[in-house]
């Protein structure tokens, strides 16, 4: 389905907003195409043809940016994207098993959909929360040390249309949309909302600040002091 001819034009407007931040404007097609997203759930080929237009670009190279990153859908997305983390560390964590058992509860594969229209289901090669193995992302909202119960409960509350909240991050999960707009650099205005970094995530630092280490320093000839003898 095309595009209408009001939010085209008003998805032209914000384009052009998006392309206004950059010195080269072909450097705004990934913002725009989270934008393109945003509004219609999916990257669909009249998003590729209207930023092909407006950065002067053809369809093809457009399409070639848009199949490259696995941020951007090509068929209609759920309304949450639910990424199960089975990297090596997750993995041995429990997180296939997680992802094998939302699976068989939702009754969809790999960047599949349910028939509701409300999940797709992703298995995810990193979420970079290794310090919160197993880690289940749904939105790129952190989702810490789950188990495949407390994962289910997570996507069946989001079924029933329940506000759900992340472990670190947000005070909720947004839809597919709304994140997409985010990640077009339109701010919803809860950038400070939640924890950000939690206690394992810090453990570090706290042991760095117990024991005195600090950081290698620049010296004024070029070379790095050593740490701190600091016990």
């Amino acid at each position: 389905m095309a595009i209408p001819a009001q939010t085209r034009e008003r998805l032209a407007t914000e384009c052009r907003q998006i392309m206004a931040r950059y010195p080269q404007r072909r450097s705004a097609l990934l913002p725009m195409l989270h934008l393109v997203q945003s509004e219609e759930g999916y990257v669909s080929p009249d998003g590729i043809a209207l930023c092909a237009e407006l950065l002067d670009l053809t369809a093809a190279e457009v399409a070639a940016v848009a199949t490259f990153y696995t941020q951007f859908k090509r068929h209609p997305n759920g309304e949450y994207t639910v990424g199960v983390c089975t990297n090596t560390l997750c993995a041995v964590m429990g997180g296939d098993a997680i992802y094998d058992s939302l699976s068989e509860h939702l009754g969809v594969g790999h960047d599949e959909t349910t028939e509701d229209g409300k999940i797709t289901l992703e298995r995810i090669e990193c979420n970079a929360a290794c310090d919160y193995a197993p880690v289940v992302m749904v939105n790129w909202e952190f989702f810490d040390n789950q188990t495949p119960a407390s994962a289910r409960e997570v996507t069946d509350r989001l079924r029933a249309g329940e506000d759900v909240a992340p472990t670190r991050g947000a005070a909720k999960v947004c839809t597919f949309k709304e994140i997409s707009r985010v990640l077009a650099g339109f701010p919803d205005g809860r950038a400070n909302e939640g924890v950000g970094a939690g206690p394992a995530t810090l453990e570090g630092v706290r042991l760095a600040e117990r024991n005195g280490w600090k950081a290698p320093s620049q010296d004024g000839d070029g070379t790095q002091s050593g740490p701190s003898e600091e016990k």
